[in-house]
């Protein structure tokens, strides 16, 4: 194992990464914007640097400053943590050209996975389910209505190089799909610089299902289960748990081949997560996209599987064998994780503020992953991510009583919170009975 660890992120994941980082014995080394100094991950880490102004661009994708922090403090590895530079290719090849270990999957992984219309013609060669969709980018508009022609309305519009829901559209005929093609183009070019646009066939009721897998140091793929993740607001995820409550023994086993297969296509080593869609009638699934990175919700997976991901992350880039037996795994329990946000809990909308009160639950079978303490001040730059409160019980009953009491502990003032919601999705007897799909807070408004 590596002695250092440069963490290249912030708020709850860094603060995450830092913990398992020092119960190791490695030195953990934070990287933080000026708006950041004061918070948890800065003063845990056992040294910390200020790479820029809040700007993200100018800070926490600042390839060069991170560069040079890691320099400075003699760190061995860069783990990038989700969202800013984890699923940047070039990012990760400077990393190795400088003489450092990337804690992720290799940098052609990364390419081969982050276009979507590539993705899905590499899955497709492998045998992985894809829905019917184009092959290539729809290089015009009369391309894109031809396409959805063929593929037959509704149709989903999105951006070959968009991720984490973002650069979507659904137009259910021509008239819905020329406004839709001309919105999302224009964003993706905005957003993600390339505004190739893939066309795919939609399905209105739909379950969100995705399998963590581990591709460790001796080239063999693994999966660990799958995770749900139907509760979601501009497609945009709120709710996770483990096992999904829609997946039977014999749709789980073909989900999590599927995911091997998908791995070993692209030869991927580390974290990584397969996502799919799930007709609940039909039972069919369909590969969605592969994020190249460690998950937001990967805790219910650790609760679930008794493993801590961060470590085998670093075991992993570290050359390690994993700390559990591949051939052996055993689910236990369930587990839900809850996104606590500073949004407000009817539109969704961010609600940035000064923290005045924060009063996080405990007890049995209850765990805050936290960015956030009371007096700290969330932003408007980054995301809106508080804290993941993550609850476990031998069944998903136990689990959702335990969420509901858990909701009820935690305190938040100052910032708005989503927390009311919580509470109201706990109570709703569609997502208690476990029949639910991604329409469920769209219902519920």
């Amino acid at each position: 194992m590596f002695d250092s660890l440069l963490v290249a992120n912030r708020g709850e994941i860094a603060r995450r990464v830092i913990r398992t980082a020092r119960r190791l014995g490695v030195r953990a080394i934070a990287v933080h914007s000026e708006a950041d100094a004061d918070l948890p991950f800065v003063t845990e880490a056992d040294e910390a640097v200020c790479v820029g102004p809040a700007n993200p661009a100018l800070s926490y994708r600042n390839v060069e400053a991170i560069l040079d922090a890691a320099r400075n403090t003699g760190a061995q590895a860069i783990h990038p943590g989700y969202g800013f530079l984890s699923e940047n290719a070039d990012f990760a090849r400077t990393v190795e050209r400088a003489g450092l270990i990337w804690v992720g999957p290799g940098a052609d992984a990364i390419t081969a996975m982050g276009d979507k219309i590539n993705a899905r013609n590499l899955m497709a060669a492998a045998g992985v389910p894809v829905a019917p969709g184009t092959t290539e980018p729809a290089a015009d508009l009369d391309a894109a209505v031809t396409a959805a022609t063929e593929i037959g309305y509704p149709v989903m519009v999105k951006a070959a190089a968009g991720g984490g829901g973002m650069g979507m559209g659904v137009a259910a005929d021509e008239a819905a799909l020329r406004t839709e093609y001309d919105k999302v183009r224009a964003f993706a070019e905005r957003m993600f610089g390339d505004g190739s646009v893939l066309i795919e066939r939609y399905f209105p009721r739909v379950r969100h299902v995705e399998v963590q897998i581990l591709g460790l140091a001796d080239g063999r793929v693994v999966a660990l289960g799958e995770r749900e993740c139907s509760v979601q607001r501009r497609n945009q995820k709120l709710v996770e748990e483990s096992p999904s409550p829609a997946v039977s023994a014999e749709l789980r086993a073909r989900f999590l081949a599927a995911a091997v297969r998908a791995g070993e296509a692209v030869n991927y080593r580390n974290a990584g997560t397969v996502e799919c869609l799930l007709d609940p009638t039909t039972q069919e699934f369909f590969f969605l996209e592969m994020n190249t990175r460690l998950q937001v919700e990967h805790p219910v997976t650790e609760y679930v599987y008794g493993v801590d991901l961060v470590e085998e992350q670093l075991r992993v880039a570290a050359g390690l064998p994993p700390t559990f037996d591949p051939d052996a795994l055993t689910p236990r329990g369930h587990a839900i994780e809850l996104r606590i946000n500073a949004e407000d809990p009817k539109r969704f909308l961010p609600g940035p503020g000064v923290i005045t009160t924060w009063n996080e639950p405990s007890g049995t079978g209850v765990r805050v992953d936290s960015g956030y303490v009371a007096g700290n001040t969330v932003t408007p730059f980054y995301d809106s991510l508080l804290a993941k409160l993550i609850v476990s019980g031998d069944t998903r009953e136990e689990a959702v009583e335990r969420a509901r009491a858990a909701v009820a502990q935690f305190e938040v003032a100052g910032p708005k919170c989503n927390l009311p919601f919580f509470a109201e999705l706990l109570e709703n007897p569609e997502f208690r009975s476990g029949d639910y799909d991604t329409g469920i807070v769209s219902r519920m408004r």
